[in-house]
This record gives C-alpha cells, sequence and structure tokens, in this order.
C-alpha cells in the first residue's frame, strides 16, 4: 500500500484508541446506602423494599392533573406516556 492510503487509517486507528468516553465525568465516593435492604432490597437480585410500596388512588389529582395540562397544552394535541 502507498503510503497516503495507509495514513488514514493509521490516523483513525490511532484517534480511536486514544478515545476514553467520559474519561473525567466520574465521581468516585463512599455509597452511603450499601447493605441497606430498604434502598437495595434482601438481595442483589430483589427488589428494593421502597418499590412494594402501595399508595391509594386519588381521582381529584387526575382532574387537576389534566386542568394542567389543558393549561400548558392549549390547542395541541396531548400524547400521554411516553
Amino acid at each position: 500500500m502507498k503510503l497516503k492510503n495507509l495514513l488514514p487509517i493509521v490516523a483513525l486507528a490511532l484517534v480511536a484508541t486514544a478515545c476514553d468516553y467520559q474519561k473525567n465525568n466520574r465521581i468516585k465516593q463512599k455509597d452511603l446506602h450499601a447493605g441497606d435492604e430498604y434502598v437495595y432490597g434482601v438481595h442483589p437480585d430483589s427488589a428494593a423494599a421502597q418499590t412494594k410500596n402501595t399508595y391509594t388512588a386519588k381521582p381529584e389529582l387526575e382532574v387537576r392533573a389534566n386542568a394542567i395540562r389543558e393549561k400548558l397544552f392549549q390547542g395541541k394535541e396531548i400524547s400521554k406516556g411516553n
């Protein structure tokens, strides 16, 4: 291969190996809740205790939320959910 053909490949390989995505975007700190069953559950694969909470439905809050949506998105179609 000629040097002109090899140079872009070498440059691309060099750039690819030099990249370290979010190398400096890390916070190393102690986990304050390590071993807390309320946060992490009884086992790493189990659901946390706080996810088992159930709440009674309040229909008046749904009415209020719809009124707020209507005020914010007047004249626009509102899609619920993602």
